[in-house]
């Protein structure tokens, strides 16, 4: 295969100079890389107020596979002070540029380009389905939303946000800064979620313009017990219509009331039940293609 282009390694060089002394050992961007361009590069987004650790199973099992793996850190996230501040400067610009980078560098890892995301990470993979021609996107469990929110209620809630006092709040009022796993953030900004919102209203405002990427797989859980699945049902049905073909929604079944059901250090049953069933979901087929 071929070497990495000089304008890759820079962009390897950029990911590794923003983990600064700030970033704990376990928030740090992961590169599992083969030091050349593979057939497949694939690229992990990690939710809200998490960091890498989170995918770190799944990037193991995708590298021995042969591909390209990069984990990269989510902006003002992964810092050692479990209680920064950082996330409440969260913006909607940095979660943009942080997923064009991110597939500008998959293009130079790989000739085929995968990405997946979980919660704010699948929000981010469908924004990028909408606009770049990658192999393949995996939306988990993806943001669109609070449960309890109604769907038309989206923009206004958004707006509202803003306008108020950025807060933090507890994820977990009673386990607060106990809250595990240690790798990620037991509190957060609520004008990150805002801008996060935003992002989900311009997957929204798009979805009549079909996808970009040659596939996107839409995952929910059936028993969510956060994010909104009729947020995610309504987008399916919106993206659908310009092209069918490109569009999938897997419910998983068999998994308890829970929103997180990837982090093997909180649930390592569900990621045991799980894990094979993603993977299986991200490489299928890929040699037919």
């Amino acid at each position: 295969m071929s070497p990495l282009s000089d304008r890759t390694n820079v962009l390897l060089q950029r990911l590794r100079l923003r983990d600064d002394d700030r970033v704990s050992d376990l928030g740090r961007t992961k590169l599992l890389l083969h030091g050349e361009i593979r057939p497949r590069a694939t690229v992990l987004f990690h939710g809200l107020c998490a960091s890498p650790a989170q995918f770190v199973r799944f990037a193991h099992a995708l590298h021995r596979e042969g591909h390209n793996v990069v984990v990269p850190r989510l902006p003002h996230h992964g810092h050692r002070d479990r209680l920064s501040p950082a996330l409440a400067w969260l913006t909607a610009d940095d979660l943009r540029a942080f997923a064009r980078e991110s597939v500008e560098l998959a293009g130079g890892l790989g000739e085929r380009v995968l990405i997946a995301g979980f919660s704010l990470g699948g929000l981010l993979a469908t924004w990028i389905a909408q606009r770049y021609e990658i192999e393949r996107a995996v939306a988990i469990a993806p943001f669109f939303g609070m449960s309890w929110m109604p769907n038309r209620l989206l923009g206004r809630f958004t707006d509202f946000m803003l306008r108020l006092p950025n807060i933090f709040g507890w994820w977990n009022p009673v386990a607060r800064e106990k809250q595990q796993p240690a790798h990620g953030y037991p509190r957060y900004a609520t004008h990150a979620v805002a801008n996060a919102l935003l992002i989900a209203r311009e997957v929204f405002a798009r979805a009549s313009e079909g996808i970009a990427a040659h596939e996107l797989i839409l995952v929910t859980n059936a028993r969510e017990a956060a994010i909104n699945n009729r947020a995610v049902r309504t987008l399916e049905e919106l993206l659908r219509a310009p092209d069918p073909a490109r569009l999938k929604h897997v419910v998983l079944t068999g998994i308890p009331l829970s929103h997180d059901i990837i982090e093997p250090l909180r649930h390592p049953a569900v990621a045991d039940h799980v894990y094979p069933q993603l993977l299986d979901l991200l490489v299928q087929q890929l040699d037919g293609h």
